[in-house]
């Protein structure tokens, strides 16, 4: 590990060396075709190879480098205030089936990673939401009476592992922190020789219904598929509108060696301050990795992503004096409008077509729980909590109307209002008073046109309008990319997809647009 390494790609990434593979150039028919190679999309593959069944994933990227590759890899049924929101949202039952279910996720990990002898770093620790300011103190009562009605051994603490002092605490035991593709890759090795194909930078482009389903590449190739699985993320291939149920967010993540015997003893996560979470994870020369994620922001919104990162190191090495900040990364979720995850048939596509989405910054537990549920409607098995996360539930949506229809108008007011700011009188600045590294928004030949000044001093244009629904993107200069704010795509400063739901790039434009 390169200790000046503050090059955006995660710790997980840098030390997991999983084997390329290769496009998808032919046609070919299988039973279940599995769109993205994140851990909801492999561990749904690996738990049909292990029923006996034909997969095939497609990844339009590298697999396990998109959110997966970027968590912070927490295993717990703790999180942060769920069980207050499900109980009061929609009852006792359901707050009861999502911590069992999250639960089992967590068990099933570390039963797999002992069957394949997996040396994926899994180490038990406790988890804990906590809160410095004591008007959180209440707030965090009612989680942990919520937790322990919902069948978790929780309980409120004022004490905690951590450095510095917290006015209250909900605390879990027996959770668990992993390296996450290190345990991907164990799953990858007993799906290939499970007979599982993956073909990596396989865009697909289409999902058409049917028996067999019909899918079709960027390349050309077409799959043809009994069942088909949307693990993207983000579900792009949307036949039921369910970006109105999602919103996203983007979190800042830093990370630095630290001494083993300052290491707090656990998973930490606060809401305050912009959110902050802390955990650990082993280094080979005995010290211990601090990863501290917090600055959450939506996507898109051209605040100063630089200010972020610089506000969340101070607070790093305000909390931890001594630690050195080596590496960091950003990683991006979304969540439903009624905080449960969408899981199960997509509707309107098809009684075999399949989607795993809005795990709300928990996806380990979600990922693989993901992965469990959706085999089993495969092959005909229902679970206790099928209904609690299936696509189709209706009346928890009309419980969290507010909150849909806020989502809602947030994604009209940046249709309208970022296009009035760029075309009306030009605020976001002249294209000539770009210094290197910056970008911007403005008019150019009647149309919106993102551009950025590279450290070389060398300009590139692309169509600021995203390629999914429309809405116009803003520029990220901590990772020089172009985001929407609507619905989270993410593209390069070539206009090329980094990150659903787009499909397509930013059209390029040439200095005469300028």
């Amino acid at each position: 590990m390169d200790p000046s390494d503050v090059s955006g790609s995660s710790y997980w990434m840098r030390t997991t060396d999983f084997p390329s593979f290769p496009s998808l150039t032919a046609p070919v028919e299988v039973d279940v075709a599995v769109v993205g190679g994140g851990i909801a999309g492999l561990s749904t593959a690996w738990e049909l190879a292990r029923a006996g069944l034909g997969v095939l994933v497609l990844e339009a990227d590298r697999i396990a480098s998109g959110v997966t590759g970027h968590t912070t890899g927490k295993l717990t049924a703790l999180h942060t205030a769920v069980y207050e929101t499900l109980r009061t949202r929609h009852g006792d039952d359901a707050a009861r089936l999502y911590a069992a279910s999250q639960s089992a996720a967590l068990a099933h990990v570390i039963e797999v990673a002992e069957e394949l002898g997996v040396d994926c770093s899994l180490e038990r620790r406790p988890a804990l939401t906590y809160c410095e300011d004591p008007a959180g103190v209440e707030a965090l009562r009612a989680e942990a009476e919520a937790a322990r009605a919902a069948g978790l051994d929780a309980s409120f603490v004022t004490e905690t592992g951590l450095p510095y002092p917290v006015a209250g605490a909900v605390r879990l035991e027996n959770q668990a922190q992993f390296h996450p593709l290190a345990y991907l890759r164990g799953l990858v090795d007993d799906l290939l020789a499970r007979g599982g194909r993956i073909h990596e930078g396989t865009q697909v482009t289409k999902v058409e219904g049917g028996d067999p389903c019909r899918l079709t590449t960027a390349s050309g190739a077409t799959v043809l598929a009994h069942h088909v699985v949307v693990a993207t993320h983000h579900p792009v291939f949307d036949h039921a509108l369910l970006a109105t149920r999602l919103t996203q967010h983007r979190d800042l993540v830093i990370a630095g060696p630290m001494p083993a015997d300052l290491d707090p003893d656990g998973m930490y996560i606060t809401q305050e301050s912009g959110k902050r979470s802390v955990r650990t994870a082993p280094l080979a020369d005995g010290q211990r990795l601090l990863i501290v994620t917090g600055e959450a922001f939506a996507p898109g919104t051209g605040d100063d992503t630089r200010v972020r990162y610089a506000r969340l190191e101070a607070w790093a090495r305000e909390r931890f004096p001594g630690v050195s900040i080596t590496q960091r990364w950003a990683a991006q979720d979304n969540s439903s409008t009624d905080a449960l995850p969408l899981i199960g048939g997509l509707p309107t596509a098809g009684d075999n077509v399949y989607v795993a989405t809005g795990f709300a910054g928990w996806g380990m537990t979600g990922g693989v729980m993901a992965g469990q549920l959706i085999a089993s409607l495969v092959t005909g098995v229902r679970r206790p909590w099928t209904e609690l996360y299936d696509p189709h539930r209706f009346g928890p949506a009309v419980r969290s109307a507010p909150a849909f229809l806020k989502a809602q108008w947030d994604t009209g007011k940046h249709f309208v209002k970022d296009r009035l700011d760029t075309l009306g009188d030009g605020t976001n600045g002249p294209v000539g008073g770009l210094r290197p590294g910056e970008g911007t928004v403005v008019r150019a030949g009647g149309k919106p046109c993102a551009v950025h000044r590279d450290d070389n001093g060398e300009l590139h244009a692309v169509s600021a309008v995203c390629t999914h629904m429309g809405c116009l993107v803003a520029f990220n200069n901590a990772e020089r990319t172009w985001e929407c704010p609507c619905h989270g795509s993410r593209f390069g400063i070539d206009g090329t997809v980094l990150q659903g739901p787009a499909l397509e790039p930013l059209e390029r434009r040439t200095s005469e647009d300028l």
